[in-house]
């Protein structure tokens, strides 16, 4: 089905001159203190803007407000409501009267809610903001290295500019793109932002719009994109008011995983998609933000042509007015065609989640494989199949699910597969929110993090990853107790797929996810940068390496091959120029030594020998040092370690 005929955005009469809006809703700024107000409200026959010129009285909702003017807004028809407002300077606090209606609603489109998605909007002017990153011109996902962080947990302070007291360090790690946590306004004091329900308005328990403008002017001048984690898939239960103003955002017509879905391809889809099409182009536009991370497309349902998703990768490159942009996308399913152009029929995403590398390290690393890690073993095939092909899963059958994962992907740029030991979601699935280095043994956590690191995907760091954080990262949301108590139920419900988190004794140890004491326990501690140096120095030596090396940082398609080598250890040659190649060998088990060594992959280029480039148990990592690992008759392979071999002059002559 096709979306119905998409509502133009309005033009703002001035002074006799017609100047076209920025957006299809919302209220923007015009000179001499004036706004021009456009709300889509179909299923309503007046709208009218209420403007505060005095004080809330408490209470709630807005029916009791003291001090206010309200102006009608004119029917333009196809269910929008439009007029040019006079005397509404920028800081000004408004509502929508809907009809003849007591209670009050905040603006769709608010650009901020200061008292929270139940107080009123605040007119916001983006141009006040002085700029100095004029000369930036933006990432292409290749050759970048991204680090997820949740805004409110990043810093004790929870804030944006205490988030820029860190950023120089990020720098100086090698990380190169900034995932932010969504940050639209969603109810209560905290939360992970997956529950939004005022897309356009950052949320004041950051900051203010300017200090998130601040953050991102910030990280462009030290070299650091910015993209945000979009939530087009579903709104949050509590604080959503879009269907006080039209039922048609909705739709039943799919089964969401997390509440209504949104309705892309249904009566009425048209101002929709545009309200969600600007509100993509909209975070580039006024927040120079680089880029998306699209959460859950799978659950982004659109029938009709063009799909949505490619839409909104039109709309990021436009907004992007030539600066290059990145657009992520998690898709469970794990479909290539999330990464094609749309010229091919795909969605024109740059980059797709790999979970499928992910599940692999952790079986590895902790022998589980229940839940949805059933259908993968941690094995060396594994992880040789995950660095040439990037998913594993490319349509065969899945157990877990019970049917097929996944489309062919051969062929597809390395870095559009995201790989990742650690994000949200995994750390807090854990169950105690536990990070991957207290499930495992150094050594092999090591091993795998120079695999991740080094391999042609694009990397992904989870805050506090680099230095082995201590603290844990749990599921937390602060709802009204009704809600709060069927969240924690929800919460238990599905962590219970995992046998070994389903016992009485473990449900008794989980946290409850509106408790503060939870939300607390999990901002980091950055002085454990100095406490764990050896943590930190491994990562930041590993990104150097990446990123100096021209042959681990080609990322080129068939660039590397595989074979395995024992139980838990195997081989990954990258192929240079002229044979100027790279050896990684990772070992999770113990020392190995080959004798015989009939395994092509392992021989040095001509007339050259392996010199040892890097190893993980380098002792400012906190390891014990690294033997030879090639004599003239044996290999020795040391345990729980990776070790990258590079060529070197020959010890001894074997002609």
């Amino acid at each position: 089905m096709s979306p119905d005929t998409r509502s133009p955005a309005a033009s703002v009469p001035a002074a006799g001159e017609t100047a076209a809006r920025r957006f299809p809703a919302g209220v923007e700024v015009l000179p001499g203190d004036r706004v021009h107000a456009r709300v889509w409200a179909p299923k309503r026959r007046r709208v009218a803007m209420v403007i505060e010129t005095g004080v809330i009285e408490a209470g709630g909702n807005g029916t009791g407000m003291a001090g206010s003017r309200s102006v009608d807004l004119a029917a333009e028809g196809d269910g929008y409501f439009s007029a040019l407002v006079e005397g509404v300077p920028v800081g000004s606090l408004y509502r929508f009267r809907l009809d003849d209606g007591e209670t009050l609603y905040p603006d769709p489109v608010s650009r901020f809610q200061p008292d929270g998605p139940d107080g009123p909007s605040q007119v916001v002017d983006p141009a006040r903001f002085a700029w100095s990153d004029q000369g930036w011109t933006g990432r292409a996902i290749k050759g970048q290295v991204i680090y997820e962080m949740h805004i409110g947990t990043f810093t004790p302070e929870g804030t944006w500019d205490a988030a820029i007291r860190e950023l120089p360090q990020l720098a100086e790690l090698g990380v190169t793109v900034l995932e932010l946590m969504p940050v639209a306004e969603f109810p209560g004091r905290f939360g992970w932002g997956y529950d939004g329900v005022d897309l356009f308005a950052p949320t004041r328990l950051y900051g203010t719009p300017d200090d998130m403008r601040r953050f991102v002017d910030r990280a462009h001048g030290l070299g650091l994109a910015v993209i945000l984690d979009v939530v087009y898939n579903h709104l949050g239960p509590s604080g959503n008011y879009l269907k006080e103003f039209a039922d048609a955002y909705f739709t039943g017509r799919y089964k969401n995983e997390w509440g209504e879905a949104v309705n892309f391809d249904g009566s009425d889809a048209g101002p929709v998609r545009d309200f969600f099409l600007a509100n993509a182009g909209y975070w580039v536009d006024e927040f120079h933000l680089d880029g998306l991370r699209l959460d859950a497309t799978q659950q982004v349902f659109d029938s009709s042509k063009p799909h949505i998703l490619q839409e909104i990768s039109r709309a990021v490159r436009r907004a992007g007015r030539g600066r290059d942009t990145i657009l992520i996308g998690e898709n469970e399913p794990q479909h290539a065609t999330m990464v094609r152009p749309v010229e091919q029929g795909g969605c024109g995403l740059c980059a797709i989640w790999n979970d499928d590398f992910h599940h692999s390290a952790m079986v590895a690393l902790t022998g589980r494989n229940e839940a949805y890690y059933t259908d993968h073993k941690g094995t060396p095939q594994e992880f040789v199949s995950a660095m040439k092909y990037g998913f594993l899963y490319q349509g065969q059958w899945y157990r877990w699910q019970g049917k097929r994962r996944g489309m062919p992907a051969f062929g597809l740029p390395r870095p559009a597969f995201v790989t990742f030991l650690q994000n949200h979601d995994q750390i807090a699935n854990s169950g105690k929110g536990l990070r991957g280095h207290a499930l495992t043994s150094p050594g092999r956590w090591k091993a795998m993090t120079a695999l991740m690191l080094l391999g042609p995907g694009t990397p992904m760091l989870f805050q506090g990853q680099e230095f082995a954080a201590s603290t844990p990262f749990y599921y937390f949301a602060d709802h009204e107790p009704w809600l709060a108590e069927k969240v924690e139920e929800g919460r238990a419900e599905f962590l219970s797929q995992f046998p070994s988190l389903a016992t009485p004794e473990m449900h008794a140890c989980l946290p409850k996810p509106h408790a503060e004491e939870t939300f607390r326990r999990c901002k980091l501690d950055h002085a454990e940068r100095t406490a764990h140096a050896e943590a930190w120095a491994l990562h930041r030596d590993l990104l150097r390496l990446r990123r100096e090396d021209p042959v681990f940082s080609a990322q080129r398609v068939g660039g590397l091959d595989g074979a395995v080598l024992g139980a838990e250890a195997f081989a990954l040659r990258f192929f240079g120029e002229d044979g100027d190649d790279r050896l990684l060998l990772v070992n999770l088990g113990r020392d190995l030594t080959l004798e015989v060594v009939p395994e092509p992959l392992l021989a040095p280029p001509l007339g050259k020998g392996w010199r040892l480039l890097w190893s993980s148990e380098a002792t400012r990592y906190g390891g014990c040092g690294t033997a030879a690992v090639e004599d003239r008759d044996r290999w020795r392979i040391p345990g729980h370690a990776a070790v990258v071999l590079a060529p070197g002059e020959r010890d001894e002559d074997t002609e």
